[in-house]
């Protein structure tokens, strides 16, 4: 038989936990799916996820994602749903507070190395 521990998971705890901006953490996992909390500021590189859809909900400040044929705001309390595939640019003018939610295997620049590749899977 599985022991089941019933706990809420605080974000704001687990967020003063991140020290690094663009460094992904995981919370939880439901299914095959991760929720992870990053801190972001300024820009990230442009790139796109061709396998999975993504869902960024921001907890805290704001932030900007350019498309090669637009751009959306969203603000604390917000969140987008983006369909696989699509060429993105996520950036903040300040410091913003995200949890996105995506398959376990997704790396945050679709595996493209550079200095902004997280490590994949990383628990807090």
């Amino acid at each position: 038989m599985i022991t089941i521990h019933y706990q809420a998971i605080n974000l704001n705890e687990k967020l003063s936990e991140l020290n690094d901006l663009w460094s992904l953490k995981v919370i939880g996992e439901m299914n095959d799916y991760q929720f992870k909390l990053i801190k972001i500021a300024g820009e990230f590189e442009w790139h796109s996820h061709e396998e999975t859809d993504k869902v960024f909900m921001v907890i805290e400040g704001e932030m900007i994602i350019d498309f090669r044929d637009g751009q959306v705001k969203i603000s604390k309390g917000e969140m987008i749903v983006l369909p696989k595939g699509i060429e993105m640019k996520p950036s903040a003018e300040k410091e913003c507070h995200i949890m996105l939610v995506e398959p376990r295997s997704i790396v945050n620049n679709d595996g493209t190395e550079s200095e902004l590749t997280a490590a994949n899977d990383t628990w807090i």
